[in-house]
């Protein structure tokens, strides 16, 4: 595959954060054996776009991008790499309140709507944009790549004994605010030392022997590298809320852990940029699951909402739990690829069994009551790229210790936003990949809780987050269950069955929280307080 790589400045030229990651990028696909061409933004003309029309075009910064450039990409296929905030006329959001900035702020809104994709530096970068720009094309990478190379030496130099000194970055850029960090260890009595080099292992060698790493930069940083950097070395952290890495589950590891995570988080970072340019392919790239029980009548509704997605997936299976409801149905008159019939209700684990015979990226696992609109594979490929994780049509966050009282999202309340939440169910989709952890641990109990130990247990062993997508009220098509209160409601229902009363359920999954959390379940209301 072709890509040529667009950017103001290389590593050769400037050694700042963008240009040191492109360099990550470029080479890791150089490696891979793509071919790949570098050039100057501002070389970048009319001509040159017509001479490698149907290439797949990576922007880094584009300051040097006339503006009859930007329209002649739009012909193309292009993803913008965002290392900062190049949407806004002050390249910097912090000023505003929620970093929100007025729309007469905004600028290069067409060049960024026409891109195939935004790849984003962080959680909280991915939030900023959305906010301000509204759009649906944006993608999280979870993290800044680094070589092998690199990681082998901060790995040797987290070794190194700590003293109980604060490192205090020494930069002639005010925006790192060098005198703010020196204040704040004075009016805190704390003992720091400035560190500055122009060599990078200089520079993280005068840091390894630091206890802590003390930070307030004055701009909204998209990622931050020099406090992953600090966070590898083990270093404890002193910053504000203007650093994007400390918005990634992942930032609670430190050290060797964090090492390792960000070894594999290179790999996921160099796929993003192949997989976006095959992009019809991905939309193909999911396995559907359905679950039949004690509701059969609705199985051909599910079946024909999910052949009429906007994004269709590779196969759709039917999971047969056995039930006396079932006898006689004809399940051969469904349009789908695989039944998978059992002499046993293996009750809620069991399709989540079977989802590991699948052999694409993504799985889709509907409960029996479930419906999505047409536009629901599409809302959470668009979700995936910006958030990654466990998404679901229903979504909760704990508000106590118990599963009650708990705030709900989804259909029931139609979200507008991407929303956070502790767990998810009603509708899953999520990487194949993550089923490994929800097997990493037994359950607390095989007749309840397989949606809050999937996110427990992704949550706890794998980072992973779970959202609820968007639910907008005046757009249904998007919604993961669009007749959820008519056919949910029913006594079949397990939360209301009589075989198990109301009560016993809810226990069930109150004690299914207790477990989860006193084995290290963080939840959304904790993060975000």
């Amino acid at each position: 595959m072709k890509y040529i790589f667009i950017a103001d400045f290389f590593k050769e030229d400037v050694l700042g954060g963008g240009e040191i990651v492109n360099d990550v990028v470029i080479s890791a696909l150089d490696k891979l054996g793509h071919d790949i061409l570098t050039v100057y933004s501002r070389d970048v003309n009319l001509s040159f776009l017509d001479a490698h029309t149907g290439s797949n075009f990576i922007i880094g910064n584009f300051l040097g991008l006339t503006d009859s450039a930007k329209r002649r990409l739009g012909k193309e296929k292009y993803v913008i790499y965002e290392h900062d905030h190049k949407y806004l006329k002050t390249r910097d959001p912090s000023p505003f309140e929620d970093f929100k900035a007025p729309k007469e702020q905004i600028i290069n809104r067409n060049f960024y709507t026409n891109a195939l994709s935004i790849v984003c530096q962080s959680a909280l970068h991915t939030e900023v944009l959305q906010k301000n720009l509204g759009l649906r094309n944006i993608i999280n990478s979870g993290g800044n790549p680094w070589t092998e190379e690199e990681l082998d030496e901060i790995e040797r130099l987290s070794l190194a004994e700590k003293e109980p000194v604060c490192a205090v970055m020494n930069s002639k850029n005010h925006i790192k605010n060098t005198q703010g960090a020196v204040d704040y260890c004075a009016v805190n009595g704390l003992k720091y030392r400035l560190i500055s080099s122009p060599s990078p292992v200089e520079f993280l060698k005068q840091m390894s022997v630091c206890e802590n790493f003390v930070f307030f930069p004055m701009v909204l940083e998209t990622y931050s590298r020099v406090v992953v950097e600090a966070r590898m070395l083990g270093c404890k952290i002193t910053t504000n809320n203007l650093v994007g890495a400390t918005s990634e589950s992942w930032f609670e590891l430190q050290g060797a852990e964090l090492i390792a995570h960000l070894r594999e988080q290179r790999k996921k970072v160099v796929k993003i940029f192949v997989d976006v340019f095959q992009r019809p392919s991905v939309y193909e790239d999911i396995t559907v699951i359905l679950n039949a029980y004690r509701r059969p009548a609705n199985l051909e509704k599910q079946v024909q909402a999910i052949r009429a997605q906007t994004c269709p997936p590779k196969q759709i299976w039917v999971w047969v739990n056995d039930h006396e409801d079932l006898q006689g149905y004809d399940f051969s008159k469904l349009d789908v690829d695989r039944v998978i019939r059992n002499d046993y209700n293996w009750k809620f684990y069991g399709r989540f069994a079977a989802a590991l015979l699948a052999e694409t990226k993504y799985v889709a696992i509907f409960d029996d009551d479930t419906i999505p609109g047409v536009r629901w594979f599409e809302n959470c490929l668009d979700t995936m790229r910006a958030s990654p994780g466990i998404l679901g049509s229903a979504g909760v966050i704990l508000d106590a210790e118990t599963y009650n009282p708990h705030t709900r999202c989804g259909w029931p309340t139609q979200n507008v936003e991407t929303t956070e939440v502790d767990l998810v169910g009603h509708a899953w989709y999520f990487e194949r990949e993550w089923l490994k952890y929800l097997w990493s641990e037994p359950p607390t109990t095989w007749d309840n809780g397989e949606d809050m130990q999937f996110s427990y247990l992704a949550q706890k062993h794998g980072a992973v987050k779970t959202y609820c997508p968007p639910h907008p009220p005046d757009e249904r098509a998007l919604h993961g269950s669009i007749y959820g209160n008519e056919l949910g409601m029913d006594a079949k229902a397990t939360s209301t069955n009589t075989a198990v009363s109301h009560g016993t359920f809810f226990s069930e999954r109150d004690y299914c929280v207790k477990k989860a959390r006193s084995a290290g379940w963080s939840l959304v209301r904790e993060r975000t307080k």
